[in-house]
């Protein structure tokens, strides 16, 4: 697993629209021919399934395969399993039913992930940080073939690739956008303009995905059905209506700033003002404050804090994440405390700096001025 320290590339903050977009992910379920999916499978199967993919990946050249780490989730412990959720490696669902004969594959940055016996055989997913559902296609399209020249696939003319779930099967692709809207959120139209999207094949989800609800106006938008459809058109289509979200999303933080100007302000500030000066806050609390703040960073009213630092904090912040950096286990207010600790040290620091800089460049403007009188 990787270093707890270390930043996954999704979290880097950067790409196109990242102000709004937090990420953006494809998934592929892939099942092995001649064995019953994962739900139907019995303990030798399934064992015999880990076998034949870790020699598959034995006998593969491909310069990425040969780059993921293997772990077993029977040996992890339930902390560095729970960790791994709060980092949307592996889903909830992934280790909360048994642990037996599953196996987690990553590359160091986590930009590759591959869950072995969830609810498919093999679930292929690349995370990206930003609207790049191309790029993160392009990625997952790779390793779906390197892995394709190793394994028996099942997959058939008529249907395409054969999943558990039936909604999966064709390409068996899941596309997915993690998009931050406090605007649509603040002025209630959320509800109306998410739910309008089913119509189109999309569904929404929360912050860790299917049976999760929203966090901090945090939404997962990603396509519902895959058969009969091209993974180019899947992407196309998902990219085109992120994007009139996000245009969206801008439009109305465009109008909240211009009539309530000085309440919005005041939100803002005092949540920074919490986020800052707490000694003790939960989970739901600082996460719905952060979303504040990111907001008035994106409108300029708080000076500049990276993306990064938000999408950071949105994971650093979880219980299991807070105990893994702090190295012992902690109950629910001793989590509050360290929460409130670790977010005060956060982005004091880098609203220091940043008042830093803008003071050292209105010096050197000042100076480059008098010089030239």
């Amino acid at each position: 697993m990787s270093d707890h320290q270390e930043i996954s590339k999704w979290m880097e903050g950067f790409g196109p629209e990242a102000d709004i977009v937090v990420s953006s992910r494809i998934r592929l379920a892939r099942n092995l021919e001649k064995y019953p999916f994962p739900h139907r499978i019995s303990a030798e199967q399934a064992k015999r399934v880990v076998e034949i993919i870790q020699n598959a990946l034995k006998h593969s050249s491909d310069p990425v395969l040969e780059k993921l780490m293997w772990v077993s989730l029977e040996e992890m412990s339930d902390l560095d399993r729970q960790v791994l959720v709060e980092r949307h490696i592996i889903s909830p669902q992934f280790i909360n039913s048994g642990l037996k004969n599953k196996v987690i594959l990553m590359l160091k940055d986590e930009k590759i992930s591959i869950m072995i016996n969830e609810e498919d055989h093999l679930r292929i997913q690349c995370l990206f940080s930003g609207l790049q559902l191309e790029n993160a296609w392009e990625l997952c399209s790779h390793v779906d073939d390197a892995l394709g020249k190793e394994l028996d696939i099942a997959f058939t003319e008529k249907y395409g690739f054969l999943t558990v779930c039936p909604t999966n099967v064709g390409t068996g692709m899941r596309a997915s956008v993690m998009l931050h809207l406090p605007a649509l959120s603040m002025t209630g139209q959320t509800g109306k303009i998410l739910s309008s999207l089913s119509q189109y094949g999309i569904t929404v989800r929360g912050l860790y995905g299917e049976g999760t609800e929203s966090q901090g106006n945090m939404y997962q938008v990603s396509n519902q059905l895959t058969l009969g459809k091209s993974e180019a058109d899947i992407i196309q289509s998902l990219k085109g209506i992120a994007q009139k979200v996000v245009e969206r999303e801008r439009a109305v933080r465009t109008l909240l700033y211009s009539k309530n100007r000085m309440k919005l302000i005041d939100r803002i500030w005092r949540a920074y003002g919490v986020l800052t000066q707490a000694r003790i806050i939960s989970s739901g609390e600082a996460v719905k404050l952060l979303s504040d703040v990111r907001l008035g960073v994106d409108l300029g009213v708080i000076p500049k804090i990276s993306n990064g630092i938000f999408n950071q904090l949105l994971v650093y912040i979880q219980p299991a994440y807070l105990q893994r950096i702090n190295n012992t286990e902690l109950d629910e207010e001793e989590r509050d405390i360290k929460r409130a600790e670790l977010i005060r040290n956060k982005l004091s620091n880098v609203y220091d700096h940043t008042m830093t800089a803008i003071g050292n460049e209105t010096k050197d403007k000042i100076n480059k001025e008098t010089k030239e009188g």
